[in-house]
């Protein structure tokens, strides 16, 4: 019988295909929890699986020269809000990072969220899921979803503004009304005219106006 359940298991898993994750709970259908967890002990235990957190799990990627190719942080917390059919940004140093404006990589990356607030180990490394309000995930372009809830420096303008220029103008366009309002006087040029370097010069002045501190 236990046999029987892991070979399911596995099977299932080789169909999502190597490096998916998949959760303890998407087996209910071959057996009840006690005995699909004990089988996926089982499983992790013989190597076939790597259990990334409680209640995930992965038949790994292989590689012939570095061996075991598990998902990253970012990778889990997409699955973990997909299956919770939640939105997800991620903010503070995660979100700097992302954008390349910090080389820091966070051993605590945090994601704001419109789903249950929780925080999740991975290995030495923890996903920390805030709850906030909706209107806060609104925006849809992924970089300037980014942008519009970061502290950044005078300094980093110029980069975002080339970030922004990757951004789909449609989304911009969307975006632009959920942002503060110096972000929007870095995504206005490149909505209007693809923000040239006189325009930028401009913004930086008048956010500089707006926000005298370093951080903005």
């Amino acid at each position: 019988m236990y046999y029987s359940l892991e070979k399911q298991i596995v099977s299932q898993m080789r169909k999502a295909g190597r490096g998916v994750l998949v959760f303890a709970e998407s087996f209910l259908m071959y057996g009840n929890a006690p005995a699909i967890r004990k089988a996926l002990e089982r499983l992790v235990k013989t190597g076939e699986l790597v259990r990334v957190a409680t209640g995930i799990y992965v038949l790994p990627k292989q590689d012939g020269i570095i061996g075991q190719i598990l998902p990253g942080i970012e990778d889990i917390a997409k699955a973990i809000a997909k299956r919770d059919r939640a939105r997800i940004i991620p903010t503070g140093v995660s979100a700097l990072n992302r954008l390349g404006l910090s080389p820091q990589v966070p051993l605590n990356v945090v994601y704001l969220t419109d789903g249950a607030a929780r925080k999740i180990k991975i290995g030495t490394r923890t996903i920390t899921f805030k709850k906030t309000a909706p209107k806060n995930l609104s925006a849809i372009g992924e970089i300037s979803s980014l942008v519009i809830e970061k502290k950044v420096t005078l300094e980093d303008i110029k980069k975002i503004q080339q970030l922004l220029r990757k951004e789909k103008k449609d989304r911009l366009k969307h975006d632009i009304n959920l942002a503060p309002t110096w972000i929007r006087e870095v995504i206005k040029p490149i909505i209007n005219e693809g923000g040239n370097e006189t325009q930028t010069t401009r913004t930086m002045a008048r956010v500089k106006r707006n926000k005298p501190d370093k951080h903005i």
